[in-house]
């Protein structure tokens, strides 16, 4: 049985995860959870979240249950946990009727630890809240653990969630009284990208081959006929692509998301049912092709890139279409009054960030409210914008609208303002007489492209609506204002996009040594990943969960000459050490003779192994690893329970 001193959580997270202490509000999170406290934990992936729980359990008494809506690599992370020496179990829906029944019975036994619950731990938390963006009914019953077990301590972690969805989440999980950790949700690894979309997966392609070739990472598309051609184009021009979506057969699905854990430098082009509970670290980029419903989707999707701390890109292409699309997906729900504001108000904060002229990252902190200071490092910090005023462009495209709706009972799509504006004598412009109108011919001022982004603007700013089927344009009660001349709006100038500056492009597919990474420490590095690889292969795991990358460096950069050196590294826990430090010591000293230096204090002697956790419907992580749930895309989407 544990003891609540903090002291025996440090030296857990030293003994069995490898890590010299705790970051930011992981020990006083952990401190308050092994006093028997009650916590919601608001912390951004790759804060470290799994580890306010996972030490806490193997603190306390019992057995720490971890609840999740995902059954997606539960099994790579209780291995995880098993790599690390700590008993581990998971219960879901994938598991035979025997294989629960074992799995329970090694609970019951004490296999797992005395049959004790030691506390919950509820993942994912926003899936509660009917105002965040991953509602689940099914949530509102966690209120019931509470009731049936009120002393045994629960957190309740999440890694996006507004002012109003934290607050429904205190009130329906009961949480009232529990104490609040709200770390910042800055991911200063990531640099945020949005860009004109012109040809997409052209702009992709180029992205890839510039900065990120050989990298891992994950392209959102909406549709699943957007991910099949996308990663079928992607695979054509030399770039190894997988593809994942709910049409996709379930054996399918699995063997590409386990090549994506498994393999280096894999593209998974997926929907946004691709991502839940994916803990692979070194994704070096995520890429939309099209536009996020909110800005708690995409910080979420977002926030799959640079688990490991190193520079990572978010990469959104945006244009007219994508703001058409989803105005007319959400007028055409099935959902009440209030559903569609709330899909609204989630949709102008993502249109907001899309045509701001000021940092991204401190766009996105505000919309958490967190206040945060200009980046420097996203495209408007690196190529700041220029504004300018557009009131007499969108009183042309206003009042083209409006004369054919007034003067013909018509209304048209985006394409034939913009004909009508450019003095365009298209065959339909013709044979609807649209050149007679008194507006035809008046926006030779600006080019096709700039028409786009005008109307685009008006849409975002919720001077034009659109309605019916054919995404025709509307007039809104603002448009009025500004027709009369009351109302000034300001426009964004498209800048010329940037580069990333955090990195260098390589041009082979091999794997790439990171800046920080000493030049002589490279080719032991790359010899450390190749063993790495290889153990995976034999054990038919990620690679990850044999070490994260940023430990390899470690090792290379220090190159120890001793298990006690080698222990007092950071990710280097007392059973990777005995089940791995000898090889990897073999690996060092092909590598090139150590430095001459003082070794590190001794590895402390392996202590009893540690007590058991399991997850109940859920899966345990590693020290960082954080599980996330987007939406589903549509509503035949696999629920995952």
């Amino acid at each position: 049985m544990g003891s609540t001193d903090h002291g025996d959580a440090l030296q857990v997270l030293q003994r069995i995860f490898g890590y010299p202490e705790f970051r930011g509000d992981q020990a006083a999170i952990v401190e308050h959870v092994v006093a028997g406290g009650d916590a919601l934990v608001l912390m951004p992936t790759g804060g470290g979240k799994s580890l306010c729980y996972q030490v806490p359990a193997l603190v306390r008494p019992g057995t720490g249950v971890v609840i999740s809506p995902l059954i997606a690599l539960m099994q790579d992370q209780v291995e995880a946990l098993r790599a690390l020496g700590v008993r581990a179990g998971f219960l879901n829906s994938s598991l035979s009727w025997d294989e629960r029944r074992m799995v329970e019975a090694e609970f019951v036994n004490g296999e797992l630890d005395q049959g004790e619950i030691a506390l919950f731990a509820i993942d994912e938390a926003h899936c509660v809240s009917q105002w965040g963006h991953d509602f689940r009914p099914d949530y509102l019953s966690l209120t019931h653990l509470h009731e049936r077990w009120p002393k045994v301590p629960r957190i309740a972690l999440t890694a996006t969630a507004t002012e109003a969805t934290r607050k429904e989440i205190l009130t329906r999980l009961e949480l009232n009284e529990g104490r609040q950790f709200v770390s910042s949700f800055d991911r200063p690894n990531i640099q945020y990208r949005i860009v004109g979309k012109k040809e997409p997966k052209k702009q992709l392609l180029d992205l890839l081959r510039s900065e990120h070739q050989g990298d891992a990472g994950i392209v959102y598309c909406l549709s699943r006929s957007s991910v099949e051609k996308t990663a079928e184009f992607l695979v054509a021009n030399g770039i190894p692509a997988l593809p994942y979506h709910a049409g996709l057969d379930s054996s399918v699905r699995q063997r590409n998301q386990a090549r994506f854990l498994r393999e280096d430098g894999l593209v998974m082009v997926a929907t946004i049912a691709f991502g839940m509970g994916i803990d692979k670290p070194d994704v070096r980029f995520v890429a939309h092709l099209d536009l996020p419903k909110s800005v708690e989707g995409y910080y979420q999707e977002t926030g799959r890139a640079g688990r490991d701390g190193l520079p990572s890109t978010a990469w959104l292409a945006y244009g007219l279409q994508d703001v058409v699309q989803q105005r007319k997906m959400i007028e055409s729900s099935e959902g009440d009054l209030a559903f569609r504001r709330r899909s609204q108000a989630h949709l102008d904060a993502m249109l907001a960030l899309c045509e701001t002229i000021t940092c991204r990252r401190t766009r996105i902190l505000e919309y958490f409210n967190e206040s945060g200071v200009p980046c420097g490092n996203c495209d408007t910090c690196l190529t700041p914008p220029e504004s300018w005023d557009g009131t007499v462009a969108a009183q042309k495209v206003l009042s083209t609208v409006y004369r054919l709706r007034k003067e013909r009972n018509q209304k048209f799509g985006a394409g034939q303002i913009i004909d009508i504006l450019l003095g365009r004598k298209t065959a339909k412009v013709i044979q609807f007489d649209h050149d007679q109108l008194s507006t035809f011919g008046i926006g030779e001022d600006l080019n096709e492209s700039e028409w786009r982004g005008v109307v685009r603007q008006l849409l975002a700013q919720g001077l034009l609506a659109v309605e019916g089927e054919y995404s025709t344009l509307v007039l809104t009660e603002a448009s009025t204002e500004v027709l009369g001349r009351k109302r000034e709006v300001k426009m964004r100038k498209d800048p010329t996009p940037v580069r990333s500056t955090t990195r260098t492009a390589s041009s082979s597919g091999a794997a790439k040594v990171k800046v920080d990474l000493p030049a002589d420490a490279g080719p032991l590095f790359e010899a450390l990943r190749e063993w790495r690889a290889q153990q995976a292969r034999e054990q038919s795991v990620p690679a990850y969960v044999i070490f994260h990358d940023a430990t390899l460096k470690s090792i290379a950069a220090s190159r120890p000459g001793s298990l006690a050196s080698l222990g007092a590294v950071s990710g280097v826990g007392q059973a990777k050490l005995t089940k791995y430090g000898e090889q990897i010591l073999e690996v060092v000293a092909a590598g090139g003779p150590a430095p001459a230096a003082a070794a590190p204090a001794a590895a402390q002697p392996p202590k009893s192994k540690p007590k058991t956790t399991t997850t109940g419907g859920a899966a345990w992580g590693s020290g960082d690893a954080v599980d996330e749930w987007p939406e589903p895309e549509e509503p035949d989407e696999p629920m995952d329970w």
